[in-house]
């Protein structure tokens, strides 16, 4: 009788330790949710619970659901907590890189987030207690950015209280939290050239870097963002020479030419650009052309394409660097005979382009 017991107690007190609650909607409910973007090579990642408004339009901020300011909430050990921005358990909002949020520094990581609300103005709080329930444990020592921001009155009301980016531009986007008729917003910046010179560092060290091609491509980067040219330089020459990597390639010396380019070292750039265009295909020649004429080398780029044209007569490829060419030029005449001649070859899925292009350039007006 005795063992039994103790084998009843045993099993009794591993059931306790082993337990796990079954998988269920959250508590009241509300949402669960997770959106992300990527700012740059930046990940932006938020994970949060959305509460309805449920018939209480104008029952929400200023109340015990969203109240302003800092309060008791009568659980855990704060005793001055903020709006948890979300319900159940902590909102969370992680970044895979160093940001600035409303203009302040903001270190690579995963951050509960709080907002201590108000009617004319709000603190977005980041803290670095990401695991604790809700802000019933809020302790300010935690704390690693607060911002202020304006609240914007909404005209139609949102359901259920949701975060989206808005305003995204190539380094930045507006992060906003929406619930009834209130938006918060606040703005993430990454500091693009920064980031991503450091991940070409990291990613150059490791697999990736055994393929020329990467290096090429770190080092066109700096050029196109006029930016880091002599480890680009290097760069560049390292996808030619670096050892088991380098490849004498047109992709690789017209790299290293544009570095050269950009140090105003010419003639070398020019130097290079000739042992590089007898390894050209027909398409690198045109993606060449075409650069040439982002970059303001409009008679140099015509020169490009004529070439081209003369190993590759009459393919849509080649006619089509003419038109860009001499419409590059100002020369609308021929850049139009050479659209028509293309446009009669040209794949289905291009035949609309090339007619608009020809619109425009029967207009009179530049097609690139």
């Amino acid at each position: 009788m005795k063992k039994l017991m103790l084998m009843l107690t045993a099993v009794f007190a591993a059931k306790l330790l082993f337990s796990q609650g079954l998988t269920v909607p959250p508590n009241g409910g509300n949402k669960k949710a997770v959106v992300g973007e990527r700012i740059g090579i930046t990940d932006v990642s938020i994970h949060y619970d959305r509460p309805g408004v449920k018939g209480r339009e104008g029952k929400i901020y200023g109340t015990s659901i969203v109240h302003y300011g800092y309060t008791d909430l009568g659980f855990g050990t704060s005793k001055a907590a903020p709006w948890r921005a979300g319900a159940n358990e902590n909102t969370t909002i992680e970044f895979t890189t160093d940001v600035k949020v409303e203009g302040n520094n903001l270190p690579a990581g995963k951050y509960a987030l709080f907002i201590a609300m108000g009617a004319d103005e709000a603190t977005v709080i980041f803290s670095k207690n990401s695991s604790s329930w809700g802000s019933f444990f809020y302790d300010p020592k935690e704390d690693a950015l607060k911002v202020k921001v304006k609240p914007v009155a909404l005209a139609q009301s949102t359901e259920w209280l949701k975060y989206e980016f808005e305003n995204e531009t190539p380094n930045s986007a507006v992060v906003a939290l929406s619930w009834e008729k209130v938006k918060v917003p606040f703005k993430v910046e990454v500091d693009l050239i920064k980031t991503q010179l450091e991940s070409f560092r990291k990613e150059l060290r490791s697999d990736k870097g055994f393929n020329a091609d990467a290096w090429a491509q770190a080092a066109q980067f700096c050029v196109d963002n006029n930016t880091n040219l002599e480890e680009a330089l290097q760069w560049s020459d390292y996808s030619i020479n670096g050892v088991f990597v380098g490849q004498k390639t047109f992709v690789t010396l017209s790299t290293k030419a544009s570095v050269l380019e950009k140090l105003g070292k010419q003639d070398e750039a020019d130097a290079i650009m000739k042992e590089a265009l007898p390894l050209s295909s027909e398409q690198d020649v045109h993606q060449y052309g075409r650069s040439l004429i982002a970059r303001g080398k409009k008679e140099e780029a015509l020169k490009v394409f004529k070439m081209n044209y003369d190993k590759h007569p009459n393919s849509f490829t080649t006619l089509m660097g003419l038109t860009r060419g001499y419409s590059a030029n100002g020369d609308y005449k021929n850049a139009l005979k050479y659209a028509k001649q293309a446009v009669a070859i040209a794949p289905t899925a291009q035949k609309g382009a090339v007619e608009e292009m020809i619109k425009k350039l029967e207009a009179g007006k530049d097609v690139n």
